[in-house]
């Protein structure tokens, strides 16, 4: 702005110096002519008196060399000449100043010579006596004064258009100096040109309104990272290129990536197949589910087009963690298949000695044995059915659990005299050590649990070894610990012994009889009163369950 400020009022008074110029010398030089005129005449009529006096007498009397004088005849032919032998010139009455002195008494012209540097004025009177006079005087054009002027014109002007770059310099720079200095975030304070006065106003409503707007995108961007944040799901927003505009932190983490840079396309976080038909199916305007597996998870995608007046503008993409789920899935499929299992055994063996005995095969000495087998396995059948209902309770959290004040010493010492035969069969020294501890829960289940724990350590133990049931009051938790000096748990099956029908040796279940769901009842009965496991075991050296629960009543 301050160069087109400068340019303009430099331009304007380099022309106005021009024309002032010019003017000036057009001026000087019409003045001078009107003056040179003027003289002319005066000495026109002086002479015009001299002439009436003492005729060419009085002419050759006053020969003067700047001004020529020329007496004409009425008819045109030249009586006298103060330049040139009057025989020797032509007629003058075509002369434009003698036709006019003569019709009207007084006559002027000029004639420029060839070369344009000079001028010739004229000025003719009539006498008296019908002749005509004539003076002329030669001066400079217009031209030869221009041209006489040009060098020192030329350095006048060169200096006024110096002094003029600098005053318009200062002028442009004193004039946007003000505006420059205007702080736009707040214009109504700024000193300048009442004439600006009513742009400032504009510029700070508008200032006002595009806060205002910006607080109100700030505030929605806050809640949609506020809310998309929390989200489970992953969430990328991107645009028709496939770069990302916008995602959340569950997005990264499903994704399996560190970070993620706004702008980055979505090909270089996963190429995996799923991704891009996700994306293409997206950018053909269709919805598309696609399954993922990365970073150890397993993932729904959930693909859909963002349409602006009708053109595909970009893509959502909704990652759905769904790994528990086909986990849960996993693990149904597999408890179905042991649920059958395990219910097809009993019921086999049911079944075979019931043929036999229907087939008359038993001898009547030996049909107590075979009821015995029949009434054994049905027993198992049963057990094995309670567990699983015991289990799906514990699973759907069933509103038929209800917690009551128990103490859990008792429950400790009941279930140690229920086992003391089984554990007396296998000659097992089964010890407890236990405090008054009231505890707010579920009886059924928390019985169930210590005596689980304690029919493993039995079930499990060596010929002569040993089981101690430990119930202390710690800092801040509750702690059951059942230890036991049996065969013990390898490493890597100590993570899945929890899960149900898994056994760590299948040979010795089949002798040691049990569900295979009495560890993962225990599981689900801590994790119903938010307790936690943990297990210590080495082969050949017994294995240390300890239940830490947490304080419900003091």
């Amino acid at each position: 702005m301050t160069n087109r400020i400068f340019r303009a009022i430099f331009l304007v008074a380099a022309a106005v110096m021009l024309a002032v110029s010019l003017l000036t010398m057009g001026m000087m030089y019409q003045f001078s002519a009107e003056e040179t005129t003027e003289k002319l005449q005066r000495e026109t009529e002086y002479i015009a008196c001299g002439i009436e006096t003492d005729g060419v007498r009085y002419l050759e009397k006053i020969k003067d060399a700047e001004t020529r004088i020329t007496w004409v005849d009425a008819d045109g032919t030249v009586l006298y000449d103060s330049s040139a032998d009057v025989s020797e010139m032509e007629n003058h009455g075509d002369r434009e100043e003698i036709k006019e002195a003569m019709q009207s008494g007084e006559g002027n012209s000029k004639r420029i010579s060839a070369t344009l540097s000079g001028q010739t004025l004229y000025h003719a009177e009539r006498l008296t006596d019908g002749t005509i006079l004539r003076l002329s005087v030669e001066t400079m054009s217009v031209v030869a004064v221009f041209l006489t002027m040009a060098f020192p014109l030329v350095l006048i002007l060169a200096m006024m258009m110096a002094v003029s770059v600098f005053l318009a310099f200062r002028t442009a720079k004193n004039i946007t100096s003000p505006i420059n200095e205007i702080d736009l975030e707040h214009p109504e304070q700024a000193e300048v040109y009442e004439e600006l006065t009513p742009l400032l106003r504009r510029i700070a409503v508008q200032n006002r309104e595009i806060h205002r707007q910006m607080a109100e995108l700030k505030r929605r961007k806050e809640e949609f990272d506020t809310i998309t944040s929390n989200m489970q799901e992953g969430l990328l927003v991107m645009d028709g290129e496939g770069d990302i505009l916008s995602y959340n932190a569950a997005a990264k983490t499903l994704l399996g990536v560190d970070a993620v840079t706004e702008g980055e396309n979505i090909f270089s976080l996963n190429r995996s197949a799923a991704v891009r038909r996700s994306v293409e199916g997206a950018l053909a305007g269709e919805h598309r589910e696609e399954r993922l597996e990365a970073n150890g998870r397993i993932c729904q995608i959930f693909a859909n087009p963002v349409f602006r007046e009708e053109e595909i503008a970009g893509m959502i993409l909704v990652l759905l963690d769904a790994t528990e789920k086909e986990e849960r899935e996993q693990l149904r499929r597999e408890f179905t298949a042991n649920v059958s299992h395990e219910l097809k055994t009993p019921l086999t063996s049911i079944s075979g000695f019931a043929e036999i005995m229907k087939n008359g095969m038993v001898p009547p000495a030996d049909m107590g044995k075979f009821a015995e087998k029949i009434y054994n396995e049905a027993q198992r059948l049963i057990a094995l059915v309670q567990d699983i209902i015991k289990l799906s309770k514990l699973d759907e959290k069933d509103t038929s659990l209800c917690e009551e004040e128990v103490q859990l010493d008792a429950l400790v010492q009941e279930a140690c005299e229920r086992l003391q035969p089984a554990a007396e069969r296998k000659r097992i020294a089964l010890s407890t050590e236990t405090e008054p501890i009231l505890f707010r829960g579920v009886k059924q289940v928390l019985s169930e649990m210590i005596y689980n724990l304690c029919d493993n350590a039995i079930r499990y133990n060596k010929e002569g070894g040993a089981v101690f049931v430990t119930l202390k009051r710690r800092t801040d938790r509750i702690s059951l610990t059942v230890r036991d000096t049996g065969i013990g748990i390898a490493k890597e099956e100590q993570g899945r012994i929890f899960e149900r029908f898994y056994r760590v040796d299948a040979s010795r279940f089949a002798e040691n009889g049990g569900t295979g769901l009495g560890l993962s009842i225990v599981k689900h009965g801590a994790a119903l009163h938010n307790g936690k496991i943990f297990i210590e075991s080495e082969i050949g050296n017994g294995t240390s369950i300890e239940i830490s629960l947490p304080y419900s009543i003091n």
